[in-house]
């Protein structure tokens, strides 16, 4: 057999790509003793919050927490250049700069407090980015550094990671008692490698009123097991978010939908997929995903195809389909009696319809 470029193509795709980086990953934690990283993450408390999930979309976070199936990759690509960017470039640039001072800078704290809300007690817990310190390592500024695509019209700080910045403040001033009441907001431009930096004093009533409120509301939903309204307090939120068709902001005719089961005739990426089977075991795999995932398949329930004019049902292996949403397969049944009527795949979980009202199996 000749071996060529041919050959050598044949196995380099997107595909081969995201299972070589998934499983690298798994045994990866497995080596280094982490295995527990590759199960499910584990469902919080509802009094629980990190400094980063701060004013977000409650219905998002209700979603993420909850192990909902995500719609799209994990934007592992934009994380790993933050990662990057802060470790290599603005920790080292950070220690030159106050160097001159007799200051320090710590690439990271733990912070852990509670805070007093109409819902009760909360907990905050997470770890910051690089942090000023003094000689004896006591806080004096801390940072919160983020990547954009381009800084051109980067005016002030977005307002939840002002909100992640004040619960560092918080926090380590609490833990060191120590009043820190200055941070710095450090943006990069991921094209232009520039900095824009934004000095951020801490504001009472921005952090009682608007922060703890917010907290305060999102374990309220949580308590209550209620499904937040579908309203960000971020326009873009909505644009990015990996709940678009499940929450009823995208294509399907679904809305309100809870967090258990996959969508029919959505795609969703594998390690999503995988995860999920894994945090709900009485979820069945759609047709679209066992042909999509057919290794997932055998190892996992499918379920069935639906005739929504006759009933019957259809096992996923005995329906040709060519796999596009747009077009999908045919009764067999009503064709033999001279109609038309498409198959469809089945809703998840029947606590929730379909926007148009319609009926939900």
């Amino acid at each position: 057999m000749e071996i060529g470029p041919a050959t050598a193509l044949a196995g380099i795709d997107s595909r081969s790509f995201r299972i070589w980086r998934q499983t690298t990953e798994e045994r990866k934690n497995i080596e280094e003793g982490r295995a527990y990283y590759n199960d499910p993450s584990p469902v919080p408390p509802p009094e629980k919050h990190t400094p980063s999930s701060l004013l977000q979309c409650h219905r998002k976070l209700v979603y993420r927490k909850e192990n909902a199936p995500a719609e799209s990759e994990m934007a592992h690509g934009i994380l790993w250049v933050g990662s990057r960017f802060e470790e290599d470039i603005v920790l080292p640039y950070l220690r030159d700069a106050v160097a001159d001072d007799g200051l320090f800078v710590t690439n990271s704290l733990y912070v852990d407090f509670k805070l007093k809300s109409e819902a009760g007690d909360l907990s905050v817990k997470g770890s910051t980015d690089p942090v000023v310190v003094d000689a004896d390592g006591t806080p004096v500024l801390p940072t919160e550094v983020k990547t954009k695509s381009s800084l051109e019209y980067l005016d002030e700080p977005n307002e939840h990671h002002k909100a992640q910045l004040h619960a560092y403040m918080v926090g380590l001033s609490e833990k060191y008692d120590v009043d820190v009441k200055r941070g710095c907001l450090i943006y990069g431009g991921r094209d232009s490698f520039d900095l824009k930096v934004f000095d951020v004093e801490f504001d009472e009533e921005f952090w009682r009123d608007t922060v703890i409120e917010w907290a305060s509301t999102h374990t309220e939903y949580r308590l209550a097991d209620e499904l937040p309204p579908a309203d960000s307090r971020f326009g873009w939120e909505c644009d990015f978010c990996a709940y678009r068709e499940r929450c009823g902001k995208g294509e399907l005719p679904v809305a309100d939908r809870g967090q258990e089961g996959f969508l029919p005739f959505t795609e969703y990426p594998r390690p999503q997929v995988a995860e999920h089977l894994a945090a709900y075991s009485g979820v069945a795999l759609t047709p679209t995903l066992a042909r999509a995932y057919p290794e997932l398949a055998e190892q996992h329930a499918v379920a069935q195809w639906r005739c929504e004019t006759c009933d019957e049902r259809f096992d996923h292996t005995e329906v040709e389909w060519g796999g596009e949403a747009s077009e999908p397969p045919l009764c067999v049944v009503c064709a033999c009696d001279g109609r038309l009527a498409e198959l469809t795949e089945p809703w998840p979980s029947a606590h929730c319809v379909p926007s148009d009202g319609g009926e939900n199996s």
